[in-house]
């Protein structure tokens, strides 16, 4: 059996101790703000499934870094854009991973989402769904 020299609760520990983790309370009160921006991270299988929240901007973990960096490119101009952006996956390990990540390239400010979507989903907040586009 492979012996690790750290796994992913670990990691995401490591990563927590280093950036900002909202509580889905505070991602709720931020949804409108125009200075903050939600991204799901999420497999896009998972979003057109159970939807999002309202407005997020979905941006699949694989190609996160790639989109952060201006000189990929992949780039994409709203990581350019200066606002805060906070992250969500299923649970809040795959975001607590990105977002140390990205902060560690110099995207700031970040956050993450503590509990994830599925926190989204068990405090009530309105879902957003995603159609699976054809073609």
């Amino acid at each position: 059996m492979l012996k690790l020299k750290k796994g992913v609760k670990q990691l995401c520990a490591e990563a927590e101790a280093e950036i900002e983790t909202w509580s889905v309370e505070q991602a709720h009160a931020a949804v409108k703000d125009p200075n903050v921006q939600i991204v799901d991270i999420r497999d896009v299988r998972e979003v057109w499934r159970d939807g999002t929240v309202p407005g997020a901007l979905h941006a699949p973990r694989g190609m996160l870094e790639f989109w952060v960096d201006p000189e990929s490119p992949y780039a994409r101009e709203v990581f350019q854009s200066g606002k805060r952006f906070v992250f969500f996956c299923a649970g809040g390990l795959r975001s607590a991973l990105a977002a140390k990540s990205v902060q560690d390239m110099g995207l700031s400010p970040v956050a993450h989402i503590r509990g994830g979507f599925e926190a989204w989903k068990q405090a009530g907040y309105e879902i957003e769904k995603r159609e699976q586009k054809k073609g």
